[in-house]
């Protein structure tokens, strides 16, 4: 986003949101890929203790039957990656769109973006059409959307919202999930959104030199062939991917974050001219962040900042809190739960391990966390390790590999590219031992905190 230090995006409805909301400029995910995350936001608790660790797991209990059991009206439209898809999970009413390339993920679902593209006649962009193009493998997952542009996946999720806004007889109170599948990849906007970043020559696309990918651990060199072997998601990676092709990849996945954008902004005016604004507040984040080559690497699934830190910006028009700030301290993902239960007049559960980020938004006096922890189990990517655990600081990160000798210790303040990795270096042993010291006592804590605690699937 331009608001958020990235000048490059063409996102003004977004950046309204930024200059009149509060944006939380560390918050980081519980875990770098879609289930577990997503898991652990709508339950409330680290991966480990929900036992949704990697994606493909069943989860289905949220918090969101709190909102229903109080009277609010509950509805899911887009994606929100329960398993199975189907579940009601809390709500009144789902709009199910999970992700654009679930091709050979052997979960057969037809969700409502499958039966609006059936009832047209067609099928969606996906690996099995992607792959019998002679230039597959050069297109590190962007393409160009050519099926009419309203059957886009985000379009699709943004006007099916808009729908239920404009015609559902005015529900109050409301709970309105809208899921973008998107900028996740394949990355597939009609060509109108990308060619403007196609026709810029100042993209600052990653350029990692060979010494830093000597350095990776094993598990990551691992996944950077993998990811050259098996197109997940309909990202066929390359080792040494050509600028053209990185510029290619950027502008795709920039012009389908401003295809969001331009939903967002519309659905914010239906939402206005129905008078739901008000009085709500308005949540905008992200699942988890993406590496465009960034490290080498694709797609998430690691620790590095650009996968872990998301966008988290809360806005409002009904004076519930003063606009136009920034807060900067340490906080997780999932503290959106118990902020949104409080929003609500519901009080938390006692057991989550989630901290409601009320008192920032109020400007009242509030503690940020000081570290933020983040887990993902071995995945379809990341066949090279069985479980990977990070924690950050204010200045330091560490991250463990289970079953290894080697690890990542990033010094933020000097290094916050997160470049040299700091792990074997004997002048830092201690605070690599002191890090993972902060990570035995917070499993510590958490097991006996949710000694109680039933699975995420009950």
């Amino acid at each position: 986003m331009a608001a958020l230090g990235f000048p490059y995006a063409d996102t003004p409805n977004l950046d309204r949101l930024v200059a009149e909301g509060v944006s939380f400029t560390q918050c980081h995910v519980t875990a770098p890929s879609c289930v577990p995350s997503r898991a652990s936001l709508f339950n409330g608790h680290y991966p480990h203790t929900t036992g949704v660790l990697a994606n493909g797991q069943p989860w289905q209990r949220t918090w969101v039957e709190q909102l229903r059991d109080a009277g609010y009206r509950c509805v899911n439209v887009g994606k929100m990656h329960t398993i199975p898809y189907n579940s009601d999970s809390g709500f009144h009413e789902r709009y199910v769109v999970e992700n654009k390339d679930r091709y050979l993920e052997g979960r057969w679902y037809f969700d409502e973006w499958d039966k609006a593209l059936a009832a047209n006649g067609l099928v969606k962009q996906q690996r099995e059409g992607y792959r019998q193009r002679d230039d597959y493998r050069e297109r590190l997952g962007a393409f160009d959307w050519e099926l009419p542009e309203r059957l886009h996946s985000d379009a699709f999720v943004g006007d099916m919202a808009r729908w239920w806004v404009d015609t559902y007889p005015k529900a109050e109170p409301l709970f309105l999930q809208v899921g973008f599948p998107g900028p996740h990849p394949p990355y597939d906007p009609p060509a109108r959104y990308s060619e403007p970043y196609l026709a810029r020559d100042d993209l600052p696309l990653p350029d990692p030199s060979r010494a830093e990918l000597d350095r990776l651990p094993a598990a990551l060199k691992e996944k950077r062939h993998h990811d050259v072997a098996v197109d997940h998601d309909s990202v066929s990676w390359s080792l040494d991917p050509k600028p053209e092709q990185m510029r290619r990849m950027w502008a795709h996945y920039l012009g389908n974050v401003t295809l969001i954008d331009e939903k967002v902004g519309q659905l914010l005016g239906s939402l206005k001219e129905r008078g739901y604004l008000d009085d709500a507040v308005v949540i905008f984040t992200s699942d988890h962040g993406e590496c465009l080559g960034d490290h080498g690497l694709s797609q998430k699934w690691s620790m590095y900042d650009v996968v872990t830190r998301v966008p988290t910006i809360a806005w409002s028009t009904a004076g519930r809190f003063a606009g136009g700030r920034r807060v900067d301290g340490l906080c997780q993902w999932f503290d959106l739960g118990p902020t949104i239960l409080e929003l609500a007049g519901i009080a938390p559960p006692t057991t989550f391990e989630a901290r409601s980020l009320l008192p920032a938004l109020e400007g009242r006096p509030w503690e940020p966390r000081t570290h933020v922890f983040c887990e993902q189990g071995g995945d379809v990517a990341l066949s090279g390790t069985e479980f990977i655990t990070g924690v950050r600081g204010e200045r330091w990160k560490l991250v463990h590999f289970k079953g290894s000798e080697q690890g990542q210790l990033f010094d933020l303040a000097a290094d916050p590219d997160e470049v040299d990795n700091l792990w074997d270096d004997p002048a830092h042993l201690d605070m690599r031992r002191a890090l993972l010291d902060v990570i035995r006592d917070w499993l510590i804590e958490s097991n006996v905190r949710t000694r109680d605690r039933q699975a995420a699937t009950r």
